[in-house]
């Protein structure tokens, strides 16, 4: 296991071990092709420049649907996420502003499980174990559930139908309450689709088996007599396309933990030391680094 800090740059070599298999493999089969290219016999194989071309020409269009669908989920992501954090801070102001003076339990109780449905969220869509501080907010609550997101907005709308009662709050506060916590719903649905709406493996395997193919392909069309121009070519153009695939693979997944997902464990502490700074507390956390754990292939 390996872990990554979450930085406004990713090391090149991060990208690079994504890759690592493809480029041995294709600076192999460049090679080989130089070395090839040297019998007679194989000199007389020859396609027109046309051919590849259009090929190269093919695989850049699908390449470029793929990247723009991939970035607009983790695009989507990162925006369902602003209105989360919006949203959390909208919630608990109201919550302030509608609870009688003095009342500073029941603003309390909404503040702490606001914060504690922002990191249960972001661990979930990972696939992660859900952190001590979770834990021990479910244990202290006895919350079980098989969605545990889920489970806590659950408790936000019984203890706002509790209270709507008990402190008297109109009709236009608890509609406005009840708006922000479907609102929340809504943007705990949207990536939940998201992290479980899989992108068709078979334009994958289109992509991945025609940028193969050009790389076969592309020698024939060089000319022979630059030996090493064309081992260079025939190694640098298709590592470009195998790039531009694996950068749109990575970004289409923004909740695998890795490093250039959504932040969504850094979004969450912020949501955290907004809310504390709200209800007024005094030791209000200090932001930390966050790490990702995953796995290099």
């Amino acid at each position: 296991m390996t872990l990554y800090a979450i930085k406004q740059k990713i090391s090149v070599w991060y990208f690079i071990r994504e890759i690592k298999s493809q480029i041995l493999f294709i600076g192999i089969f460049a090679v080989a092709i130089g070395l090839l290219d040297m019998l007679p016999w194989f000199q007389k194989i020859s396609l027109p420049l046309n051919i590849p071309a259009l090929l190269g020409t093919a695989v850049s269009l699908l390449l470029a649907f793929r990247t723009s669908q991939s970035y607009e989920r983790w695009w989507e992501a990162r925006t369902v996420w602003g209105a989360i954090v919006n949203d959390s801070r909208t919630f608990v102001r109201l919550i302030i502003q509608f609870m009688p003076a003095g009342d500073e339990k029941t603003v309390k109780d909404f503040a702490e499980r606001q914060i504690i449905w922002t990191y249960a969220l972001g661990e979930s869509l990972r696939k992660l174990p859900f952190s001590q501080k979770v834990q021990q907010y479910m244990e202290q609550h006895q919350i079980k559930a098989i969605n545990i997101p889920n489970a806590l907005l659950d408790a936000h709308s019984k203890q706002l139908r509790d209270i709507a009662v008990s402190k008297g709050l109109t009709d236009f506060q608890q509609m406005q309450l009840n708006d922000i916590i479907t609102r929340l719903c809504d943007s705990m649905g949207k990536c939940e689709r998201l992290k479980n709406t899989v992108f068709p493996r078979s334009y994958s395997v289109l992509v991945h088996i025609l940028i193969y193919v050009f790389a076969v392909i592309l020698p024939f069309g060089l000319d022979d007599s630059q030996l090493a121009v064309e081992m260079l070519v025939t190694f640098l153009i298709p590592i470009v396309f195998i790039a531009i695939e694996k950068t749109s693979i990575i970004m289409q997944d923004p909740f695998e933990n890795r490093p250039v997902d959504t932040p969504v464990t850094s979004l969450a502490q912020t949501i955290e030391i907004n809310i504390r700074q709200m209800i007024g507390e005094q030791n209000v956390p200090l932001k930390k680094k966050i790490h990702l754990t995953m796995k290099c292939n």
